[in-house]
């Protein structure tokens, strides 16, 4: 089995574009501000010097954590892939909710792009595990806290 996580173009260049900030921008204002502290003499109370420590170490973290992400990833270009009207990975889908007749989309994306606030739901979702395979037309049912909800599947944009 393979430790790839899947990911979305789109997510991926995200992370890309962190990362990119982080190396390019934050970490030389970072040295430059160390540098700068350091010049004021004792750093034992240099607050400013202390701040900036704290602050390389939190950039260069996050730094190693998207630089692993990224070489763990997977990336899925969903617009290559056969439109069959099937959910799978990196699709929309517009569920229509069976007991409320609203609806609702979902970008099934991976786990680092999932965001509900914006309709990204994580590839290993109850909802999502739910629809993967389905197609347009097909009911799904999903447990949740609040109880069981029912939906169709209504669309599946690629």
């Amino acid at each position: 089995m393979s430790n790839k996580t899947p990911m979305t173009v789109a997510g991926a260049a995200e992370l890309q574009k962190e990362l990119d900030h982080l190396t390019r921008v934050m970490r030389p204002k970072i040295i430059a501000a160390i540098s700068e502290a350091r010049a004021h003499g004792d750093l034992k109370e240099n607050a400013e010097y202390h701040a900036a420590k704290e602050q390389q170490s939190f950039v260069e973290t996050r730094i190693q954590e998207l630089e692993g992400k990224l070489s763990h990833a997977q990336i899925i270009d969903i617009s290559k892939m056969p439109k069959t009207g099937r959910v799978i990975f990196g699709v929309t889908v517009r569920l229509l909710n069976m007991d409320t007749d609203e609806s609702i989309a979902y970008h099934i994306v991976g786990e680092d792009e999932a965001n509900i606030k914006v309709g990204k739901i994580s590839v290993n979702s109850p909802l999502a595990r739910a629809l993967i395979g389905k197609e347009e037309g097909d009911t799904v049912e999903v447990n949740t806290p609040s109880g069981v909800l029912r939906y169709e599947v209504d669309e599946v944009l690629y």
